[in-house]
């Protein structure tokens, strides 16, 4: 279930059709754009509720002192951090994120909350991680996966890097399951959403872009389906908020 139509080239950018090619350099350069105010971002997005879906994405994660955790998309830091006490002293954590600006902005954060030691930080692409094959006991990815342009190949990645055993656990806004709701989210979405990235951020495009991209991105059977694919084994996902974001957990055989 590869995002790319395979024919013409093209692949969606939020409600876009745009080449493949170029759809790293335009999410690129939207979370460029938002990365200083990033947290002011998942809470437009999430009403402020982002911080609990991270509290309880970490705390019900497969992991113990002294393991080595990849955290993807992890440029703000916030599930490294939430992970430190997990792993402890003996353990280490490797934010990968493929944007620098937002990897600065989170190694700076860290650093001013005294987060220095087990910490390391490395600009990768998610579709091509640089890390050899069983080097981490657990891989995390919040709210990045939707970005990607080959879901199906990072995916696989992630697979590749788990020890056997380890645990992948993928955190993503997914699919509203509450008919009543869905038109509530709908207008928040489309309507306040992008009036308050142009009021805060001076930016309601990429805010209507990170909507969009919601939306497209592949809802919670589709989803577990795509890690199965990727040969990860048992499977699953937790709906969290009436299905607003869900967990997705997989382990390597």
């Amino acid at each position: 279930m590869s995002e790319s139509t395979g024919k013409t080239g093209t692949t969606h950018f939020g409600y876009r059709d745009v080449p493949v090619g170029e759809k790293q350099k335009l999410v690129g350069e939207v979370f460029s754009s938002v990365a200083g105010k990033y947290d002011l971002m998942n809470d437009a997005m999430s009403l402020g509720i982002h911080r609990l879906w991270k509290r309880f994405f970490v705390g019900t994660a497969q992991v113990r002192k002294g393991d080595r955790v990849l955290d993807l998309a992890g440029g703000t830091g916030d599930i490294a951090a939430l992970l430190k006490d997990r792993v402890g002293e003996s353990g280490e954590l490797v934010l990968g994120d493929i944007n620098g600006d937002m990897l600065r902005v989170g190694r700076d954060r860290m650093t001013d909350r005294g987060n220095v030691r087990g910490f390391e930080y490395v600009q990768c692409n998610a579709e091509a991680l640089p890390f050899p094959d069983a080097s981490f006991d657990l891989v995390t990815m919040a709210f990045g996966l939707r970005n990607v342009t080959d879901k199906d190949a990072a995916l696989r990645e992630i697979a590749r890097v788990l020890k056997p055993g380890g645990q992948a656990r993928v955190l993503e806004f997914s699919e509203v399951k509450a008919e009543w709701f869905k038109p509530l989210y709908d207008f928040h979405s489309f309507k306040v959403l992008p009036k308050l990235g142009s009021l805060f951020a001076g930016d309601a495009a990429s805010y209507r872009y990170l909507a969009e991209s919601i939306r497209k991105h592949p809802p919670q059977e589709a989803l577990k389906a795509m890690m199965e694919s990727a040969g990860l084994v048992r499977c699953s996902y937790r709906n969290l908020s009436a299905g607003i974001v869900a967990i997705h957990t997989g382990y390597k055989a």
